[in-house]
């Protein structure tokens, strides 16, 4: 019977949690530079600003389409992608607001409806 008391102290201890190596500090994230960047520069001369985008909020240029909402059935008639609002694309499509890769959308190409999905 001494046996069991002894067995159940030797459980709780190994249990028992072990300090080890501390992890070292994380440093603060790095603050927004006040002045434009090169890609600024270049995106603002393409007539973009530059947001997050898509799940990781990634910075990216995003370009605003002059054709927004023109008819089309390819991407070939549109400054970006034709792509379907609503429906199978048996209507046609509109080009593209923008160029923000992200979402799902169905892409006309040559007429034909293809679904994609970027994150």
């Amino acid at each position: 019977m001494r046996i069991l008391p002894l067995l159940a102290l030797l459980l709780l201890t190994a249990c028992a949690p072990v300090a080890g190596p501390s992890s070292p500090p994380v440093a603060p994230p790095t603050p927004p530079q006040s002045s434009a960047s090169a890609d600024d520069v270049t995106c603002a001369a393409r007539g973009g600003t530059i947001r997050p985008v898509c799940r990781m909020q990634r910075p990216a240029c995003v370009v605003a389409y002059e054709d927004a909402g023109k008819a089309c059935t390819d991407g070939d008639q549109c400054e970006g992608r034709c792509v379907v609002l609503t429906g199978d694309g048996s209507k046609g499509g509109v080009c593209e607001a923008d160029s923000d890769p992200c979402g799902c959308t169905t892409e006309l190409i040559g007429g034909v409806p293809r679904s994609i999905c970027v994150d």
